[in-house]
């Protein structure tokens, strides 16, 4: 694949994009590293990056595809790709199925989401016809009646699924109502949002013979950033070097981070494309360096997805594991932090779905919570912010984005005015 120098790469975005000439301005004519750039600011980045009148792409569109970002707040971010790049990118994202346990002959069911300018339906399609093994894909879209993508998955023997765990989880809560379960599930693949161990319970009840592991970890913005690892640990991924190359740095400082299991944001550089140029970019995740030898890191959710009650800034991720350390016997299985406010006051709402609430479990639970963040129950008792409280629902009920289908981890309901 054609990945440029870092040189050619700066030389081609200074040269052809303003809002890159701008932001190179005062910068030396020879960069022989990466940290004699700037980081790129995401809030400027998208100002510029606007259609009509962009200022961040370096020629215009006449070949390719535009995907959007799935996020669901702000204005829409567009991320171009011409012909040659989104097939590189799908070449390079493909290099992992196989080490992902992807075989000759295998059924696919693409369950990712189509349309509105989505990329994981499209892309996950192009990168299984350029795999390097022949497969069987079913296009069938998480945007399907769970009913339709149960029913199919029978009919063709269906033994890989690409997906979102919030989809998969509603087909095995299906399955399980009925008393069924899919045995001709081989592989669970997962992309788009973090498979937490809070859903394995209940995947493998509905997919007894599936393994679960990561298709891999790319975004709309930043392209394939990195392959799967085999292992236990789906968060683990491994630097697609030399096409895209990863960073971590300090969420203070700034600094690169080098240590192995030191948390900091994730910062990419992709050397293949032109056309939108990526050079050191906050995707909007939080990693660590489990072997940063090998360029391999382990994924910690997204950087900006926290909620602050009272004095509190609260982590999904964080929050999570207290959870799951709390409920021993593996009943739950997804959670959102929803905060809303009534009486003048702030709550945090912990919704939790299972399918049979064990009793006492919420107590347990928010006790656990609130000796892992004392602030908490500190403005509790000064009567500054209501009391944790539990939310019970079936894994069907949590909120999804409508356009994407991922699972939303916080919900704030709280009046913006």
């Amino acid at each position: 694949m054609p990945a440029k120098s870092l040189q050619v790469l700066v030389d081609y975005a200074r040269r052809n994009s303003p809002f890159y000439a701008e932001l190179y301005h005062d910068l030396p004519a020879v960069i022989t590293d990466l940290s004699q750039l700037p980081v790129v600011d995401q809030e400027a980045f998208w100002a510029a990056n606007t259609f009509p009148d962009n200022r961040v792409l370096t020629r215009p569109l006449t070949n390719g595809i535009v995907y959007k970002s799935g996020g669901t707040t702000g204005a829409p971010k567009f991320s171009p790709w011409d012909e040659e790049e989104n097939n590189d990118a799908a070449v390079a994202f493909g290099t992992g199925l196989v080490r992902a346990g992807l075989r000759p002959g295998h059924r696919v069911a693409n369950l990712f989401v189509a349309g509105e300018l989505y990329s994981g339906f499209l892309f996950t399609n192009d990168v299984l016809a350029k795999a390097s093994v022949e497969n069987l894909r079913l296009p069938i879209a998480g945007t399907a009646p769970v009913e339709f993508v149960a029913e199919t998955i029978r009919e063709f023997g269906v033994n890989v699924t690409c997906g979102m765990a919030s989809t998969l989880v509603k087909v095995a809560d299906l399955l399980l109502e009925r008393g069924e379960v899919a045995e001709s599930v081989e592989l669970l693949l997962f992309a788009g949002e973090p498979l937490f161990d809070d859903v394995r319970s209940v995947l493998a009840k509905a997919f007894p013979r599936a393994s679960i592991g990561s298709l891999g970890y790319a975004a709309v913005d930043g392209g394939p950033l990195g392959a799967p690892v085999p292992g236990d640990d789906v968060r683990v991924h491994e630097t697609l070097a030399p096409y895209s190359l990863i960073e971590i740095h300090d969420e203070t400082t700034g600094e690169p981070i080098t240590a192995v299991g030191v948390p900091g944001r994730l910062v990419a550089t992709n050397t293949s494309r032109t056309l939108m140029p990526v050079i050191r970019y906050p995707v909007g995740d939080r990693a660590e360096w489990t072997d940063p030898e090998l360029g391999r890191f382990r994924l910690l959710g997204r950087s900006e997805d926290s909620v602050k009650v009272g004095p509190d800034v609260l982590r999904p991720g964080e929050i999570r594991t207290v959870i799951t350390r709390a409920d021993v016997h593996g009943a739950i299985t997804g959670m959102q932090l929803v905060a809303r406010r009534w009486e003048a006051k702030d709550g945090l709402i912990l919704r939790l779905a299972t399918h049979t609430p064990p009793p006492g479990l919420d107590h347990t639970i928010i006790e656990a919570v609130y000796a892992a963040s004392p602030p908490y129950p500190t403005a509790v008792r000064r009567g500054l912010i209501h009391p944790i409280t539990v939310e019970w629902v079936r894994p069907s009920e949590l909120a999804t984005n409508a356009r994407t289908g991922k699972l939303i981890e916080v919900v704030d309901e709280r009046p913006t005015s």
